[in-house]
């Protein structure tokens, strides 16, 4: 089951940040030798951390990229755009976010020599985009695909059976020693793989029917942060720069 993951090429850069408050992980991703960076799902609250560090490692951020429209934590990528001045937002056409650049599937963006590819995986919101960098075996699953778990599927269009059709057809299909970073964890992991998920992910082992039946009851809570996260995340984040910025 294990097989032996990509090592990482010598130009390319990955470093994995974390909000605390909303236990979101951020990816900070650069071509080593061009200097060019992508940041991706970033948040409002750690905008002049992330800043800083790009600063620090003498990195240009190109793109500041969102797998979706979240509804847990305020995007940063608006202030991003303020902090360092040419940064471009980037989410899915299908997301009704607003943003420098939209994605349709497959669509790719360039920072330095690498490659992202965005891969279409709605359920979680129609707009839900996994992004690709095969090159390096990893790929970035927001809150389609969590680790031994997904995404709700109870509000924003969620909708389980589209999302168990983007896992089994869209990430579950990719090389099983692919590394799968997900957009949040709740319980300390950081990442998982292909072949892992598809054999313990106690929601998505399960077949249609049953997953189906399962997202239905879980009666999960109003999400505390969606009133203020939804409209704040149309706009790119802008809505909701802290006042001390």
């Amino acid at each position: 089951m294990l097989d032996s993951r990509k090592p990482f090429t010598e130009d390319f850069f990955f470093r994995q940040l974390f909000d605390e408050q909303s236990h979101t992980y951020s990816y900070l991703l650069a071509d080593i030798t061009t200097k060019e960076a992508i940041l991706i799902d970033p948040v409002l609250e750690q905008a002049k951390r992330d800043a800083q560090l790009i600063k620090e490692l003498g990195f240009t951020l190109k793109y500041a990229l969102n797998t979706h429209m979240h509804a847990d934590h305020v995007t940063g990528t608006g202030f991003l755009k303020q902090l360092l001045p040419g940064t471009v937002s980037v989410i899915s056409q299908s997301s009704g976010a607003k943003a420098d650049k939209h994605l349709v599937d497959n669509e790719t963006v360039q920072f330095g020599r690498h490659e992202l590819r965005a891969m279409a995986t709605p359920g979680h919101t129609n707009g839900c985009m996994t992004f690709l960098v095969e090159e390096q075996g990893i790929a970035f699953t927001g809150d389609t695909l969590l680790i031994r778990g997904c995404g709700r599927t109870d509000f924003q269009e969620g909708d389980s059976r589209s999302l168990y059709r983007s896992v089994h057809e869209r990430i579950f299909t990719l090389p099983e020693n692919f590394r799968l970073f997900p957009a949040h964890d709740y319980k300390g992991n950081m990442e998982t793989t292909v072949a892992e998920e598809k054999r313990y992910n106690p929601r998505l082992t399960k077949d249609v029917e049953a997953f189906v039946e399962l997202m239905n009851n879980l009666n999960l809570p109003y999400p505390k942060m969606i009133d203020k996260a939804v409209p704040a995340n149309r706009e790119c984040g802008l809505f909701d720069i802290p006042k001390d910025a």
